[in-house]
């Protein structure tokens, strides 16, 4: 287990949610690794608070499906499953279809320049080659089609699946050879929403989603 595990207080939330947000990033972000047993004593000491918000935020992250209680032996981080991934997936790459498809009809101009922005500071965190940098500015790129989407449902369910997809996504970025892959599906989902063309953006977006679940599945499967 890393010693970077912070809790990052917050003023408006009880610490019982704090500890629970801390504990749930630290598993999506793979600080807590699957298979990983979660020590209630270990952890209260090491985010300096009782064992009683460790023992909610365990209760709560097994509701979630992050965390596995196995008999006579405790909590442990659930595991990355081939299915889990597949089911996500299958969600999501409807959902983003959908984005892409509504973000071609409706961004503005400012919005597909803030996208070429967020491009260009991919590029340069894939030419530095730091995985949680690269994770963040993908991130950042598609939020821009997100939020051009102008639908804020649409935009709730896909940040939700995205959480659930973390753990996945970190696995494909450590793969230095798809990153070029995805500067290359970037730039082609930029093209196509620059030109307005609904079903080339459409295409582009399938690629990029049916790439990342091929690669993420061996990687699981090598795992198993």
């Amino acid at each position: 287990m890393g010693n970077d595990l912070k809790v990052n207080m917050n003023e408006y939330l009880p610490l019982r949610d704090v500890v629970f947000n801390t504990l749930r990033q630290a598993i999506l972000k793979g600080e807590l690794a699957p298979g990983e047993r979660l020590m209630e004593i270990q952890l209260a000491e090491r985010l300096g608070v009782s064992r009683t918000p460790i023992r909610e935020a365990i209760r709560k992250l097994e509701l979630e499906g992050l965390v596995l209680m196995i008999p006579r032996k405790g909590a442990e981080v659930a595991k990355i499953s081939e299915k889990s991934l597949r089911d996500v997936l299958e969600v999501r790459r409807s959902l983003e279809e959908l984005a892409i498809e509504l973000a071609c009809q409706r961004m503005t101009p400012e919005a597909v320049a803030e996208l070429e922005m967020k491009q260009e500071q991919f590029r340069n965190a894939v030419l530095k080659g730091r995985p949680m940098d690269i994770a963040e500015t993908d991130e950042a790129y598609h939020d821009v089609i997100y939020k051009g989407t102008c639908n804020d449902r649409l935009i709730q369910m896909i940040n939700n699946l995205r959480e659930q997809m973390y753990r996945y996504r970190l696995e494909y970025i450590k793969d230095e050879d798809k990153r070029q892959v995805l500067l290359l599906e970037h730039d082609n989902i930029l093209k196509a929403v620059r030109q307005r063309r609904v079903d080339e953006a459409k295409v582009a977006m399938r690629e990029h989603i049916d790439n990342q679940e091929i690669t993420v599945s061996k990687n699981i499967k090598g795992q198993e």
